[in-house]
């Protein structure tokens, strides 16, 4: 792979017996997003290929830090070095029948910076109230949903290959969203 990239995605499918659309997020390195479509398919087996991107981005920045992927045989990170964490934070408001949901990104030393970060957000102050507080799901003992290492969560093969490099104070435009429903072979 002559220009490794990092994409974030956000699947969506209605697996077999479900009522409504599911969603995850998707974490994986190639050089264009179509390149992807297979390993989107392994990791969602359960859809049987029968899914779609509602949302997509090349990571290039975040927050002032720029993201690279590296060849994981180039120079190694150094001890406590940024690390980039995705978090999913989860709310409720009054009267409305649902979970909102808000994606983000961060750069922390840890898992408890990137914590630090979510709870400043506007999402996380404003959207809960007295018995339904905003979260991040599945993280015990914090009110956050979910929050992993993005490294972490790549494809197997991506994580044999590649590393992840946070070069702080590089200031670039914002990564471009890509928004809508993005059906698999049209990627």
């Amino acid at each position: 792979m002559q220009h490794p990239k990092l994409f974030m995605l956000m699947l969506g499918c209605r697996p077999t017996g479900r009522n409504t659309e599911q969603h995850d997020m998707f974490f994986a390195i190639g050089e264009q997003v179509k390149d992807l479509v297979p390993a989107i398919k392994s990791f969602w087996p359960e859809a049987k290929g029968n899914m779609h991107v509602d949302a997509w981005r090349e990571v290039t920045q975040v927050d002032g830090y720029q993201v690279k992927v590296v060849p994981k045989a180039a120079k190694p990170a150094e001890a406590g070095a940024d690390k980039l964490f995705f978090l999913n934070l989860g709310g409720y408001k009054p009267g409305e029948f649902d979970e909102f949901h808000y994606k983000m990104l961060a750069v922390a030393q840890d898992q408890a910076g990137a914590v630090q970060q979510a709870k400043q957000t506007a999402f996380y102050k404003h959207t809960g109230f007295k018995g339904a507080t905003s979260h991040i799901d599945d993280k015990f003992g914090v009110d956050v949903d979910e929050v992993f290492e993005v490294k972490d969560i790549l494809t197997a093969e991506d994580k044999q290959q590649f590393r992840i490099e946070i070069t702080p104070g590089i200031v670039s435009a914002e990564d471009e969203l890509h928004l809508g429903y993005f059906q698999l072979h049209k990627l």
